[in-house]
């Protein structure tokens, strides 16, 4: 009866052992699952910071990534932690006829490859592009200018000359009238490539901004 009894408590015990591993198991893979992508994640963070241009922006942007790296684990923990509390305690039924299927394990969202980081902002002035009547009209008064020069053959040179030259400062006049700002934006996505953005008024953007691109510009997320 002894044996019995010690053979009983002891197939009891590895049942609940297993039961306790089949419960854990699954919880286990996705908290591990979760994790090593936000660790890939803040590697690859790390590594667009080493591009930014000064001291400050390389520090900014570590905290920026360190600081998301530690939401994305708490995250996970919380997950984790849900799935424990509605996860039964007790273990499946045992059915020696059918093979054993294991948990699935959710595998982590694919990273946005449209996403990336401010790399520098710049603005510059752009000359406005001229147009045939700003030339046509120098070109005039050029030539009335040049039409009160002299006389006889020397008087029509004196015209031609104003003319020609009315047109190009007229166009000069014009392009200079039409400059403007540009603000030209650099952005490093995740593969390590690069693409800049023209915007005519001021964005906003600084360097480290989180953007994605829309369309063929790009927004802060």
């Amino acid at each position: 009866m002894k044996k019995q009894n010690l053979c009983l408590s002891f197939t009891l015990a590895l049942a609940v052992q297993a039961g306790s591993a089949w419960a854990a198991a699954p919880i286990s893979a996705q908290l591990l699952t979760d994790s090593r992508a936000a660790q890939a994640r803040y590697d690859s963070d790390k590594k667009l910071c080493n591009d930014e241009t000064t001291s400050s922006a390389r520090l900014q942007c570590r905290r920026d990534a360190k600081a998301d790296y530690d939401q994305a684990i708490a995250a996970a923990k919380a997950k984790a932690k849900a799935t424990t509390a509605h996860t039964p305690t007790h273990p499946p039924t045992y059915t020696p006829t059918h093979a054993a299927h294991a948990a699935p394990v959710a595998t982590a969202a694919p990273a946005c490859a449209e996403c990336g980081r401010v790399l520098s902002v710049g603005v510059t002035e752009k000359a406005g592009e001229y147009s045939a009547a700003g030339v046509i009209a120098g070109g005039a008064l050029g030539a009335v200018l040049g039409n009160q020069v002299g006389g006889g053959v020397g008087k029509d040179l004196a015209t031609l000359a104003g003319a020609a030259g009315g047109a190009y400062a007229g166009k000069i006049i014009e392009e200079k009238i039409k400059t403007h700002k540009v603000w030209t934006v650099t952005v490093v996505y995740g593969n390590e490539s690069r693409a800049s953005f023209d915007f005519l008024n001021d964005p906003g953007l600084q360097v480290g901004d989180r953007v994605k691109n829309t369309g063929n510009t790009v927004t802060r997320l």
